[in-house]
Parts: structure tokens; sequence; C-alpha cells
């Protein structure tokens, strides 16, 4: 038998039944953006799997053949990225594994790794973007209009926890 009755909204009637009702907004916000975050990593999920690619791994190869010089400093992707240094290594060494990405050392410092593009890891960022765009991005779920602002709302969350945040503006 289905429950038709929502979670969240549930949770929140609770909350307030036990005496925190000054907490209830947001801990129903916090749950919403949770699950929408699960959401739309099942339909990032469905375009990625198939290429063998997580959206982490996504992320380093859509960055890198972004770059205009090239190569690119382990350190830099992992600060680009806002994630941990060892999180970066790790994606990165899937990639190489997959034939996406070498690993260089700087000519003129031995010590920097580099993570440069291979061929095939710009054709397959390729056909990911193509198919993220088409089956997520383009149609994530709200008018274009509730998209900038729900993203203006969330850069304000990401503000308020010390992300540096440059608002969208539209071209």
């Amino acid at each position: 038998m289905r429950d038709d009755r929502d979670p969240i909204r549930e949770a929140h009637h609770q909350w307030v039944r036990h005496d925190w009702a000054d907490a209830a907004d947001g801990m129903a916000m916090v749950t919403s953006i949770a699950r929408v975050q699960q959401l739309l990593m099942e339909r990032i999920d469905a375009v990625l799997r198939p290429l063998d690619l997580t959206f982490a791994r996504f992320e380093i190869l859509r960055l890198l053949s972004f770059s205009r010089s090239g190569p690119m400093p382990m350190t830099r992707l992992g600060s680009l990225l806002q994630v941990h240094p060892t999180s970066v290594s790790s994606a990165v060494e899937r990639l190489v594994r997959q034939g996406y990405v070498e690993r260089l050392r700087r000519d003129d410092d031995r010590r920097v790794i580099l993570a440069s593009l291979t061929r095939n890891g710009h054709d397959v960022v390729e056909e990911a973007t193509a198919g993220l765009n088409e089956q997520v991005f383009a149609r994530p779920g709200l008018d274009s209009d509730d998209v900038v602002r729900l993203t203006e709302l969330l850069g304000h969350l990401r503000a308020a926890s010390g992300d540096h945040v440059d608002y969208l503006a539209r071209d």
C-alpha cells in the first residue's frame, strides 16, 4: 500500500508537535534540499552510468576541457571543485585507468603533478555533457525564472557558510 503523505510535511508536523516549532521550517528546508539532491543525482547517474562516469569524475573532465592552458595542477582542480585533495587524487587515478586523463609533471617544477585530458577523455566528456544538458540541465524541473531565483537563494546559503558566491547574471 502506497502512502501518499509528504514525509517532509509529516516530519514538520512532528517537529511542531514536539515543541521544536522554531526549527521546523529549517528542518523541512534542509530535508527538502537533501531529497532534491538525491532526485537530481538519480537523473545525473542515469546519464553518466552508461559512460562509466560519476558526477565527480565528469566535473574533473569538464573542468580540464575548459582549461585554456591545457594540463592543470591537481591542487588547482581541488580548489576549483571545492573538494579535498585526496578526493581529487582518487578520481583522477580512476580517470587515468579509464584512459581519459594522464598525469604529467611540470618541467620547471617536477613536484607539481598535472592532470591532462586525453583524446578519449575529450570525447567522453562531450558525450556526457550533451546527455546531461539534454536530460537534466535544460529541464531541471522548474521554469527558468524559478531556476535563477532558487540558484540565488542557494547562493545565499552558500555565502552564509563561507563560500565566495557570484550571483548569476542573465546574458
